[in-house]
């Protein structure tokens, strides 16, 4: 592509999505309504087909505007709002009467009238409703993110000692659930992209050998774990998981932190309760737009004991869950109800556009094989001679465009509903830019794909990370820990996949790794030391 082609690019006069229509879209998908009900059948053997298509069609009509924007628990929230009431409970602003002066210039006043709480019912009114959207027999509002609801579905199916199947990339809750339950780990090795230099999903083949191996050496089995979507939005085959485990006897558990919107377009990859997930845990503030923190929990079917799970949410949880989180869970529900077909029409578009303009950008390579979240995209830009790190901070620096995550060769971001054709746009023209400036380099090493592969593979589990989370520890030097047990976790933020975990042996790689990219910028967490001069490890 010549250097013409790259400044249309960075003018915007690379043919973009029309802002009108896909403004149209997103009206006409808040009119249209897709509700999938079915006459009955008695209704069905009495009329022809054309008939029957419109008699489900006005059924459809009928359940839409039965349902559409139906918010309980927000109808609530602002009815409690407007009593006149003297208070003498909590919280202790009184609905906003001493409500700290500089939060309330921030953000209004109206938040703290409506922080309130004690409205049971039309919690669980909402619960149920968002149950009937998402397909679950059952569903739980979380004010605690996913993290808390992944700990939950494992708490709720693993008891000490039990076997826990899952991909070693899986979430740092996960780890810290088989702390709280002493489930004991098998892990399974992710798949790994060494062009893009990403992990990906687990196969349906690993799960089955794992649990038939576990079978064999008498391990009593809980429960299987999959991460589907990953951050960078590959999914795994649920469907061909869940038969395998149907076989075990043993629940299906899904971290769908990255899919809650999979429901809501024909192009989007079919759910984990579709494929037959007995749980799936969901992060409805990452694309449905609730409040940061906010996520659901779903169960189907009858494999997992529901007031097990009930029991320990209210150990995890808040007794005093905020309800403008809850209020802004019922809130996303309801817009997706009003039409959840047609909803993610525009959005959908726009990503398209997005991927297909930025893998036009000379040295730029765009994610795009086998199963992946079209709303994610995750670009390669290491062939520009900078790693990801280093493309995030220029992007957001320069460019005030805000990424989601970095990687070694690696810049992805997520599109939502709230993305306009002008942030597109933005988005291009910066990476055309970025891309004029640097120039065609040299790809990674050889040698540093193998590095990144050998982080995500199995590796040694010298302890439960029960047994390590409470054993006697001491502090080494970092650099000089390879070899020691580990006695905490430590992993970079985002995406919370601990590179470390108590329990682990540290190796050379996992030690250099981090440290290079602390270096270039990454946010360390977990550790007691986050500047990584000293670990903590098992004195064992």
């Amino acid at each position: 592509m010549n250097t013409l082609a790259v400044e249309k690019m960075i003018s915007g006069s690379a043919a973009p999505l029309d802002a009108n229509y896909l403004l149209g879209l997103r009206r006409r998908s808040l009119k249209q309504s897709s509700a999938l009900c079915l006459a009955s059948k008695s209704k069905a053997r009495s009329l022809s087909f054309p008939a029957l298509l419109e008699a489900e069609a006005k059924e459809e009509d009928r359940e839409t505007q039965r349902r559409s924007g139906r918010a309980p628990l927000v109808d609530a929230l602002g009815a409690a709002a407007e009593e006149d009431v003297a208070c003498f409970g909590f919280p202790g602003h009184s609905r906003g009467r001493g409500a700290p002066a500089a939060l309330a210039r921030l953000i209004g006043n109206a938040a703290f009238s409506h922080d309130v709480f004690f409205l049971e019912d039309a919690v669980a009114e909402a619960q149920r409703e968002a149950a009937a959207l998402f397909g679950a027999d059952e569903t739980w509002f979380l004010v605690n993110g996913t993290t808390c609801g992944v700990q939950a579905a494992i708490m709720a199916t693993c008891g000490p000692g039990e076997t826990l199947i899952l991909p070693r990339n899986a979430h740092i809750s996960a780890s810290s659930a088989m702390v709280m339950s002493g489930a004991v780990p098998r892990y399974l090795t992710p798949s790994f992209d060494p062009f893009f230099g990403i992990p990906g999903g687990i196969s349906a083949a690993d799960v089955a050998a794992a649990a038939d191996s576990a079978s064999r050496a008498g391990e009593r089995l809980g429960a299987v774990l999959v991460t589907s979507p990953t951050f960078h939005g590959v999914c795994s085959d649920v469907a061909a998981m869940a038969e395998i485990c149907r076989r075990h006897r043993v629940p299906l558990l899904v971290d769908e932190a990255h899919g809650g919107h999979f429901k809501f377009h024909r192009d989007f990859p079919s759910t984990a309760l579709q494929q037959g997930a007995d749980v799936a845990v969901q992060s409805t503030h990452k694309v449905l737009s609730s409040l940061t923190q906010s996520s659901m929990l779903h169960v189907a079917g009858g494999l997992v004991d529901r007031d097990r799970v009930d029991s320990c949410l209210q150990a995890l949880q808040s007794s005093s869950p905020n309800h403008l989180l809850l209020a802004s869970l019922d809130a996303a529900r309801a817009e997706l109800a009003e039409n959840p077909a047609r909803v993610f029409d525009g959005t959908a578009a726009l990503a398209a556009e997005a991927a297909r303009r930025l893998a036009e950008v000379p040295g730029v390579d765009v994610l795009r094989s086998g199963a992946v979240d079209p709303l994610r995209i995750t670009v390669r830009v290491s062939r520009l001679g900078i790693n990801g790190q280093d493309a995030r901070r220029i992007l957001e620096e320069d460019y005030r465009i805000l990424s989601e995550l970095a990687g070694a060769r690696t810049v992805t971001f997520a599109v939502g509903l709230g993305t306009r054709p002008q942030d597109v746009d933005r988005l291009v023209g910066a990476v055309a830019r970025l891309s004029l400036a640097t120039g065609d380099a040299a790809v990674a090493s050889e040698e540093d794909e193998g590095m990144e592969r050998a982080l995500f593979e199995a590796g040694e589990m010298a302890l439960s990370p029960r047994e390590a989370f409470f054993a006697r520890k001491k502090k080494v030097q970092f650099r000089q820990s390879a070899g020691r047990v580990c006695g905490e976790f430590v992993y970079p933020f985002p995406p919370g996949i601990p590179l470390l975990m108590p329990g682990q042996v540290v190796t050379r790689d996992v030690i250099d790794y981090l440290l290079e990219i602390r270096e270039n910028g990454a946010l360390i967490k977990g550790a007691a030391d986050a500047n990584l001069s000293t670990i903590i490890v098992c004195d064992v």
